[in-house]
Order: C-alpha cells, then structure tokens, then sequence
C-alpha cells in the first residue's frame, strides 16, 4: 500500500491479530470478526457447522490460525 492510500484511508492497514479480550478460546474466531466486521458469533457458527460438515478440517485451520496469528 502506497502513502497516498494509507492517507486516503486514514492511517495503517488493517492487521489480523487474536482479539483474546473477547475470545472464547483462542480469540481466532473474534479477531476474524473484527478483521472483516462481522459480529463473531457468526465466525463462530461458520466455524461450528464447517467442523462438522467438513470432517474436522475447520478445526485444522483454527489450529493453524491460532498458531501463527500474534
């Protein structure tokens, strides 16, 4: 991002980061909601219903999240 974007949007980039003042676990699922502005009991419920309908492999990327964020 240029200077002249980061004028235009009035300062830094967004950054993804663990919200862990508002985590249930790990904060991956609320820092994802602050992220993209969505409440994050949806994130939570998107979570939920892809480890079960996924066969697990949600769980595998909130691991991996929650290892490499912050």
């Amino acid at each position: 991002m240029s200077q002249i974007d980061r004028k235009r949007t009035g300062g830094s980039p967004r950054k993804f980061g663990l919200d862990r003042h508002n985590a249930k676990i790990g904060g991956v699922c609320s820092g994802l909601g602050r992220y993209f502005g969505m409440d994050p009991l949806l994130v939570r419920l998107i979570f939920a219903v892809g480890a079960i309908a996924g066969f697990g492999s949600f769980i595998l990327i909130y691991l991996g999240i929650w290892l490499v964020a912050d």
